[in-house]
């Protein structure tokens, strides 16, 4: 069953949450933000953090960076502020309030986009990552950190039980590889460099994707 999650909905869950992200949130998925931002290092240039929330993954993106941070949350975004203002993070080229599926970059503006534990609290998944296609430059990356939801077993018919009511929370329980493997597929500007395993309790992927260039876009409709 798929959750239906609607902006007003996600807006309410995040400003309740806003006080409390990084003690609730902060320690389960420290490991897992800082592989997202080593990552996006690697592609480097300028990076586009989407669902930045309070900003508790800015301190970690070296200083030869440049970081733009949107969400759709302005209690979180204000907690962002105060962060970059508080820790001086001068790599911090901006933050703005924005609908992830609809963005106000042009393309290909950044080098590398990052969205940690977003897809499945957005309300148009598919969207999202045709935006996020949009405004990484040929060559760059999209660095998805997120859960990925079992395909059998116990964990699977709990998913899809608990699918049911997740949307109140803000997010979807049930959110199977095969939806992004599928967008990829129908996209076309993009292919898939990697999708591995990540803490906590192994129910997270790291999933890379490369933007195409007109070339290689010809050769992957051929191939």
């Amino acid at each position: 069953m798929s959750t239906e999650i609607d902006r007003e909905t996600v807006e309410k869950v995040y400003a309740r949450w806003a006080p409390v992200y990084d003690l609730v949130f902060g320690p389960m998925f420290t490991h897992s933000r800082r592989l997202s931002v080593d990552v996006a290092q690697q592609v480097g240039g300028r990076i586009l953090e989407l669902g930045v929330g309070t900003g508790i993954s800015l301190p970690a993106y070296g200083r030869e960076t440049r970081v733009v941070g949107v969400d759709i949350s302005e209690p979180m975004l204000r907690k962002a502020q105060e962060r970059v203002t508080r820790e001086r993070l001068k790599h911090v080229e901006g933050l703005a309030v924005m609908d992830a599926a609809h963005l106000g970059f042009a393309d290909g503006s950044f080098d590398c986009a990052v969205a940690q534990f977003v897809i499945t609290t957005v309300p148009d998944p598919e969207g999202t990552l045709d935006e996020l296609a949009r405004v990484v430059r040929p060559g760059g990356e999209i660095v998805l950190v997120n859960h990925i939801s079992a395909e059998r077993g116990p964990l699977a018919d709990f998913e899809r039980w608990f699918a049911r009511h997740s949307g109140q929370f803000g997010w979807r329980a049930e959110f199977p590889f095969a939806r992004i493997a599928n967008w990829v597929a129908h996209n076309g500007s993009v292919r898939i460099l990697e999708r591995r395993t990540v803490p906590p309790f192994g129910m997270f992927s790291l999933i890379r994707l490369e933007r195409l260039g007109t070339d290689a876009n010809v050769r992957a409709a051929a191939g």
